[in-house]
């Protein structure tokens, strides 16, 4: 069988998966009937009645199969047969966002383009940190909410049609990714902006007080599951970063160090930017704020910023750097195509 449109894995194991073109497919989840569908448009049509207790989930791969190749839409009906009480269900699981009037008694559900990329189901290969409730503690003077463990693994895959490629995610394994860390920080043009040169043990070293750290999740990037980038996810309220504007609970910022020239085009530097903005959004959705703060002669990486909808605060000095600070709004990134 060719590899499906879209695919993802249903809170209770199963895969769902679409299988065609982008004008009709068939809809398989685990051992139930395949679902066969059509597009019309920006609306699909699913004729066969749904069989008991059909997991609305699963219809996030039929909305996949739509929003992943068409960049432009903006929106996305299906049109199914179901009872009502399937159209609730759907909703507040936040596979759809609204029910529309429908004439001859199905169900006629809307879900708009950033509400699926909001959904973290076909994304989170983890444990999203969302589900901590706020409970609050000190780092030194800092009051901040208690931050979950960071998990071991990968936490997030993303594939690209557009370069036939997938993105993927995994916190660092100092086992695993000293020798291809420790290779990316003694690089000329890393060690001009991160000062982070050292030997194996330094660096291992510091992957330790990262990975202890729990306001930093440090990760690993790969493109078809080859390294190729760290990151260093943060909390911003107990950063550094914190007194220089008004932070809020949730705010995160990034680091990079992108390590493999091979992957330096613009082509993947979109791409693997967007979905690390998206993974930060989606492991908390009280995130409504990403931050970053460059060297305020680092010019390209300013401009880059500027050009995704980052807007630039000000400029503030560290101890060790003058930085440019950046914020992307929640809103604003979640209505462009990603």
């Amino acid at each position: 069988m060719p590899a499906p449109l879209f695919s993802l894995t249903l809170p209770d194991g199963r895969r769902a998966s679409t299988h065609g073109d982008t004008a009709e497919g068939v809809l398989q989840v685990g051992d139930l009937p395949a679902l066969s569908y059509r597009f019309d448009g920006e609306r699909v049509l699913i004729d066969s009645p749904l069989p008991a207790h059909y997991p609305a989930t699963a219809l996030l791969a039929v909305i996949g199969s739509h929003f992943a190749y068409r960049k432009k839409s903006a929106v996305l009906s299906i049109n199914l047969k179901a009872p009502q009480a399937f159209a609730v269900a759907a909703i507040r699981q936040g596979v759809f966002d609204t029910q529309l009037p429908s004439a001859d008694g199905s169900l006629e559900l809307q879900c708009r383009r950033a509400t699926f990329w909001q959904n973290p189901l076909p994304w989170l290969t983890a444990p999203a940190s969302v589900h901590t409730a706020p409970h609050y503690c000190f780092s030194g003077e800092k009051r901040h909410p208690q931050r979950p463990p960071i998990p071991a693994g990968e936490v997030y895959r993303r594939h690209l049609p557009g370069l036939n490629s997938t993105f993927s995610l995994r916190t660092i394994d100092p086992d695993r990714d000293l020798e291809a860390f420790n290779r990316w920080m003694n690089l000329e043009q890393v060690a001009y902006f991160w000062e982070q040169t050292g030997s194996l043990e330094e660096h291992a070293a510091y992957l330790r007080e990262m990975l202890d750290d729990p306001r930093v999740h440090p990760l690993i990037g790969c493109f078809d599951d080859e390294p190729f980038a760290y990151f260093e996810v943060y909390w911003c309220k107990e950063d550094r970063i914190a007194p220089f504007y008004d932070v809020a609970d949730y705010d995160r910022g990034w680091h990079v160090v992108v390590g493999e020239s091979k992957h330096q085009g613009v082509g993947k530097l979109k791409a693997w930017f967007n979905s690390l903005m998206h993974y930060m959004y989606l492991d908390d959705p009280r995130t409504q704020r990403i931050l970053g703060e460059p060297r305020i002669d680092h010019t390209r990486q300013i401009e880059f910023l500027k050009s995704q909808g980052f807007g630039q605060l000000k400029d503030i000095q560290f101890v060790h750097k003058k930085a440019a600070l950046l914020r992307l709004e929640r809103e604003y990134f979640f209505e462009r195509s990603l």
